[in-house]
């Protein structure tokens, strides 16, 4: 199975209205924001887009309305994060359905599986959906690892096509082109490491701060990919401090926070998410300060 993905890929949150029912409006209009100015593909229902924090039928509804306003403009994916692995094969189903162009899918919820669980979850996603999928191997959030081995039998299933690459370990990076060569699309899933892994080959970087900075993470990821890397290291050293917050425990309220100050959407989270306060709130409010008064003027880079 061949796709086409590559480039910049928020992860996007989900707009709540003061009630904390889903404002799709909202989210609409962020996500057109956002393609328009200049981002590859879109990730719905991430960790940042709170899956874990919705009905299905809410998650169906959101699909919807992401497909609605993408219109085809860019690549859209659903991460999938389900209890067991019947309901994440239920809940892709749904995705096949609604028209979402692949999935993005974690290990099962809660329980922490053990490697050769976490392949037969991967496998059974695989051969119960013709949707192509991107396996997302995070250890550090969701305890297990899938490991070159691990990806050697998973590349017996044609649609499992990409790697959401986030051990936080970018020598993974290298092994997995020396043992595959180009079987799998990588990406970059770590923010404060993504310019490391652009430059070890990632074709893509999936991202939480570019729902606030969507043209610095475009510019970075053009730059590197054109090989331009003391300039992208200028944009990158200017990003760090932000990308530190994708990062943390709390990097939904973090993002969300900063999409409230720039103006670009609001920072309620439903509960057991609650809003920043005291110094962890100051902490943020004080980098994206920064950040904004010292950003860089984009247009000596000639990208256009």
């Amino acid at each position: 199975m061949t796709v086409n993905w590559k480039g910049v890929y928020p992860a996007v949150t989900t707009q709540y209205n003061e009630d904390l029912s889903i404002n799709f409006d909202a989210t609409q209009t962020m996500i057109d924001t956002i393609i328009k100015e200049g981002v590859d593909g879109i990730i719905a229902l991430g960790a940042v887009g709170e899956n874990a924090s919705h009905t299905r039928e809410e998650k169906v509804a959101i699909l919807k309305a992401v497909k609605e306003i993408v219109a085809g403009r860019v690549p859209v994916l659903s991460g999938v994060a389900e209890t067991s692995t019947q309901f994440a094969i239920e809940f892709c189903q749904e995705c096949e359905k609604i028209g979402i162009d692949g999935l993005m899918v974690l290990p099962g919820m809660i329980y922490k599986s053990d490697e050769a669980e976490a392949i037969h979850h991967y496998q059974q996603i695989a051969r119960n959906c013709s949707l192509p999928i991107m396996i997302y191997n995070n250890p550090v959030t969701y305890g297990v690892d899938v490991g070159i081995e691990g990806m050697t039998i998973l590349a017996k299933e044609k649609n499992i096509v990409s790697i959401k690459e986030a051990t936080e370990d970018t020598r993974r990076i290298s092994e997995l082109y020396s043992a595959f060569g180009d079987r799998f699309i990588i990406f970059g899933g770590v923010d404060d490491i993504a310019l490391e892994s652009l430059m070890l080959g990632c074709t893509g970087w999936i991202s939480g701060l570019t729902n606030v900075f969507p043209k610095e993470s475009v510019a970075i990821y053009k730059l590197a990919e054109q090989g331009r890397y003391a300039e992208a290291l200028e944009i990158w050293r200017w990003f760090l401090p932000l990308l530190r917050l994708d990062t943390v425990p709390k990097l939904v309220q973090c993002i969300k926070l900063c999409e409230q100050l720039a103006g670009r959407g609001s920072e309620l989270t439903r509960a057991p998410r609650m809003p920043l306060s005291g110094e962890e709130r100051a902490n943020v409010e004080r980098i994206y300060n920064e950040a904004v008064a010292s950003r860089i003027d984009l247009s000596k880079f000639n990208l256009a």
